[in-house]
């Protein structure tokens, strides 16, 4: 089944050589590049393109078109080479288009050579970029996973390049435009219907953030339709105007105020008539079309009316083969549209505070206008100005949290036991399920301009990283006993791992408790009472070392089978189920044999079903130094109380994460652990 993949998650790749198929409505041009370990491109010879279209491992076409197929062969890479950025670009030919906000919205698709797609990936949420990396291949350990990137770029080619550390970028993207001008008679024209594909959309109102770096949000006073926040709602329709909007990279709206133009169709497209702006993945039921007018110069939040606002929200209204997958897919549209409006309600209110300044700098260089009514009147016009465009910006703002706010009421109820809240009325009719959920559900994200609205993190399964819950955030100053934020700590992991057992079969999933100085045995009463854990809370030296051997000895043969390739020569009775080794207050009791092996199970335990969950004070660590440096880069740090330091990875905003604990008082916890133990005592 192939893998239809959002914006920044990986897929591993089944295998080395393998196709990548680019499809656009209008004929664009593709090429790759070749980085180091540490993400840069060394010299114009790790570009491949329609000027030099082969290096080893790979090749691409040497023209522009609708429809590419770039060969990858990943074993003939050098080995220096660790990252490989597939790029597409528009050319710059005579009336062509010059960004992809004005066209429908590619697709990449990486596929094995018989044609069976492994994972696709569609390009929404671009507007004045010309260029973009669309995948990302890159070596993790031994072999290759595929990640969509997405990250595009309105200085077109150049600004691509100059972002991957390439010297002399600016020169290489004159090259590769001129060998596609050359090829220009050879260049296959797009198609002028386009039946067998399903996938027609285009570009969210995303713009530029600053000149030479890649747009990240677009702005609030975009054309869209009424209601349909950020990521989903439709594009302009690209007419120009005497004074260009804010949706163009961060300028005043036209004297009119903001458009509202009329709600997309779902036919036509790039020279046929109206492009469809739908997301493939996300549809809403059809609206009533509307003639463009002017909004009025002081916007208000809309309400939408019952006939031709906004379809009603619906649970489960994503892409996917079963209703887990299409509420995951819609919950990261939801953090994708949030991440969006935030952000471009910041762009509006910074562009407005530097309008002011920038007038008001003017006001004042001017000796004639300096003192007096003139000077008086025109620092009036600017402030009154600034108010003006933040008010639009907030009303925006307002009406994309109103429609994400009504979705969270519906999709909240309807989410199953592994991404739902513990207060959450389907853990009253909880059942030990049959099969291992695709993701789970680690707390809450929120942002400040949307604090009633919170939006489930989730995160993939098997976890590819290990998770550190900081039992010392920097407001641990708040507490009244010093003890109090790490027994929350506990309390999160204990919630945690109660979690990840609930939502796996039976002998899927076991965890492991070390607690070496015994201190945190109240936090795991629930878990030790049920007798759920495989073992008692290992304590003392002895009871670290014993575990942390047993686990680092299961690793060591299981990654040796898998890369034989004799995974039945494994010894007999051994378990090769997924694990959970919970830490408590390390680094107390581990020698340096310890915190080696505690290292190695960081890295390499998750590709063998063997995941860290540590409960530490980075503090604690203070006198190895730099030594476990790696080891907490390596987990994903959270917290337990809210705390603002998660990023996300479109435009970086600082997101408050708030940890899933039980609600106090109530008896769920025991409750699903007590059915989670009836079901392994029954498997065994």
């Amino acid at each position: 089944m192939a893998a239809e993949l959002v914006r920044g998650q990986n897929h591993p790749l089944p295998q080395n050589r393998i196709e990548i198929r680019i499809s656009a409505d209008v004929p664009v041009l593709t090429g790759a590049t070749l980085a180091d370990e540490s993400g840069r491109v060394r010299s114009t010879d790790g570009v491949v393109h329609p000027g030099a279209p082969a290096l080893p491992g790979i090749e691409v076409s040497r023209q522009a078109a609708a429809d590419h197929r770039l060969a990858v062969d990943l074993d003939a890479m050098p080995a220096a080479v660790h990252r490989v950025s597939v790029l597409i670009a528009l050319p710059t030919t005579p009336g062509g288009p010059s960004r992809f906000g004005a066209v429908a919205a590619p697709r990449a698709a990486v596929t094995g050579l018989d044609g069976t797609e492994i994972a696709g990936y569609t390009l929404v949420g671009l507007d004045a970029e010309s260029a973009v990396v669309a995948l990302e291949l890159y070596r993790r350990q031994d072999a290759w996973k595929i990640r969509a990137v997405g990250q595009g770029y309105a200085e077109g080619l150049t600004g691509l390049l100059a972002d991957q550390g390439l010297l002399g970028a600016a020169e290489l993207a004159r090259g590769i435009e001129q060998a596609v001008a050359r090829g220009l008679a050879r260049t296959v024209p797009a198609r002028t219907a386009d039946t067998d594909r399903s996938r027609r959309t285009a570009a969210s109102v995303t713009g530029p953030d600053l000149p030479g770096t890649a747009s990240a949000a677009g702005s609030p006073y975009d054309s869209q339709a009424p209601g349909d926040p950020a990521g989903r709602r439709a594009a302009s329709d690209g007419t120009a105007e005497s004074e260009p909007t804010l949706g163009d990279g961060g300028r005043p709206p036209a004297a009119g105020g903001p458009r509202v133009p009329a709600a997309p169709t779902s036919t036509g497209g790039p020279t046929g008539g109206p492009i469809d702006y739908t997301h493939p993945q996300r549809r809403q039921a059809s609206r009533p079309s509307a003639p463009e007018t002017p909004a009025p110069e002081t916007s208000a939040p809309e309400t939408p009316a019952p006939a031709d606002g906004p379809a009603p929200p619906v649970a489960g209204d994503a892409a996917g083969w079963s209703m887990d997958e299409r509420l995951y897919n819609q919950v990261w549209g939801m953090f994708e549209d949030l991440a969006r409006s935030t952000a471009a309600y910041r762009s509006a209110v910074d562009f407005a505070e530097s309008r002011m300044e920038k007038e008001l700098d003017q006001v004042l260089s001017d000796p004639r206008s300096r003192l007096g009514s003139a000077g008086d009147t025109a620092r009036e016009a600017a402030q009154a100005r600034q108010v003006q465009l933040v008010d639009q910006a907030q009303a925006v703002l307002d009406r994309d949290l109103a429609q994400l706010t009504a979705e969270s009421e519906v999709v909240e109820p309807a989410l199953p036991p592994a991404y739902a809240r513990w207060d959450s009325p389907v853990w009253h009719g909880y059942r030990v399920p049959t099969e291992s959920p695709m993701a789970v559900r680690l707390g809450d994200l929120h942002l400040p301009e949307s604090a009633p609205l919170r939006i489930p993190m989730l995160v993939r399964l098997p976890l590819e990283r290990g998770l550190w819950i900081d039992s010392g955030v920097p407001d641990a100053s708040l507490f009244e006993e010093a003890g109090e934020l790490r027994h929350l700590a506990l309390q999160t992991a204990v919630a945690l791992a109660a979690r990840l057992l609930a939502v796996h079969p039976p002998g899927e999933f076991g965890v492991q408790v070390v607690d070496p100085a015994g201190a945190g045995a109240s936090a795991f009463a629930p878990l030790t009472e049920a007798g759920v854990l495989d073992a008692p809370p290992a304590t003392g030296a002895a009871g670290v070392t014993g575990v942390l051997g047993r686990l680092t000895e299961r690793v060591d043969l299981v990654q040796m089978a898998v890369r034989g390739g004799a995974s039945d020569a494994l010894p007999p009775g051994l378990d090769t189920s997924r694990h959970l080794l919970i830490v408590h207050d390390f680094p107390h009791g581990f020698d340096d044999r310890a915190v080696t092996q505690l290292r190695y199970l960081a890295d390499e335990g998750p590709d063998v079903g063997v995941h860290l969950l540590l409960v530490a004070d980075r503090e604690d660590a203070t006198p190895y130094g730099p030594l476990l440096d790696p080891l907490w880069r390596s987990l994903m740090r959270l917290s337990p109380v809210p705390d603002d330091h998660l990023a996300d990875p479109w435009v970086g905003h600082a997101w408050t994460y708030e940890p899933g604990l039980v609600p106090s008082g109530s008896q769920v916890l025991q409750q699903v652990l007590t059915r989670v133990a009836t079901a392994r005592t029954k498997h065994m």
